[in-house]
């Protein structure tokens, strides 16, 4: 089941975040930090956030919200699933929710942007695999050879 998410869970989805290995230490405080604010309502005017729960326990979820200053472009800012459910089709019912939810805001492109690093590679070709273009790469963004990867998908 997906829904809007809860923010007693918050603890869970930054542990299902961390215990994916992928993201750093910092990143993981940022998640804490947002969805801490998402929940308070500062500065998360149009945001989202769902959750995705298997028997009651939240296995996933995704943030996204419209992008200022822009008519009708959104990004997804995250979408995890926990590490040990992954691969099994979760991820694309979440990111096609998602997708379903900015289209029936008006939304008319949807931009996820990504890291170029190898722990990233599986990351990259399931946005492949869900329709989305490669439309840029910004060299050496995050870190000096970690560039940022960012796909496309009109909605």
């Amino acid at each position: 089941m997906i829904r809007p998410s809860d923010p007693a869970e918050t603890g869970v989805l930054v542990s299902v975040a961390a215990g994916t290995g992928v993201f750093k230490p910092l990143e993981i405080d940022t998640l804490r930090e947002l969805l801490g604010d998402y929940h308070s309502g500062e500065g998360t005017d149009g945001h989202h956030a769902v959750t995705v729960e298997d028997g009651g326990r939240p296995i996933g979820f995704a943030y996204f919200a419209p992008t200022p200053m822009t008519e009708g472009t959104w990004h997804l800012y995250w979408i995890v699933v926990d590490k040990t459910i992954q691969a099994r089709g979760v991820g694309a019912k979440v990111l096609s929710h998602v997708e379903r939810e900015v289209a029936s805001r008006g939304g008319r492109v949807l931009l996820i942007e990504t890291s170029s690093l190898p722990a990233y590679d599986l990351t990259r070709k399931f946005y492949l695999k869900l329709g989305y273009d490669e439309e840029a790469t910004v060299r050496d963004f995050y870190a000096d050879g970690d560039h940022q990867v960012i796909f496309r998908k009109r909605l």
